[in-house]
């Protein structure tokens, strides 16, 4: 399995529409910077979120998640509370080929302000919107901004196709089209 460069992204997302929208360059002018990189694409955020919120005192639990627990909100710049989170998805929609894994670390700018961004791997011919996990670790409100970059994912292709893809196996969070909520 080899880490692969910015010229094999930007063919598969041409001939194989891997990311659209595809930004085939970095754009950084006065904004977080998103788009083509060298080993990888940096994703943005839209413009729509599900802050945490525990006003009805929910336990937070996988199996049966309350969706009364976010606060849904549209906005160019999203304030997460202090020690808490935010859900986003994604202004790219990706297709993952059968033979490639990625994986997705948030930008060390958020990091570096106590933000963390939590994201699974893009698994084998998975695709849809991907639904961000932006956790705020300090004390303090901290901002994110629609439509800026918040995560790098970096694609890694296999020497063989895997047997079972995350579409074979019917995955549950297959195309989607919106911030998804935990399923089981």
């Amino acid at each position: 399995m080899g880490l692969k460069n910015d010229a094999w992204i930007h063919r598969m997302a041409r001939e194989y529409k891997m990311i659209e929208p595809f930004v085939e360059n970095q754009v950084r002018e006065g904004v977080i910077s998103y788009g083509l990189s060298s080993y990888g694409y940096d994703i943005r955020v839209t413009d729509e979120f599900k802050i945490f919120t525990n006003v009805h005192s929910a336990i937070v639990d996988p199996k049966h998640f309350n969706p009364n627990s976010f606060v849904d909100f549209k906005g160019e710049v999203c304030v997460i509370p202090p020690n808490s989170f935010v859900l986003a998805r994604t202004v790219e929609y990706f297709r993952i080929p059968r033979n490639v894994l990625t994986m997705c670390i948030g930008k060390s700018t958020y990091a570096r302000c106590g933000l963390i961004v939590n994201v699974t791997p893009f698994e084998p011919e998975w695709e849809g919107y991907v639904t961000l996990e932006i956790s705020n670790t300090t004390p303090l409100p901290a901002r994110i901004y629609a439509n800026e970059g918040i995560a790098q994912v970096i694609f890694f292709e296999a020497d063989e196709v895997c047997e079972v893809s995350y579409a074979d196996r019917k995955g549950k969070y297959q195309a989607q089209q919106s911030i998804v909520l935990p399923r089981i």
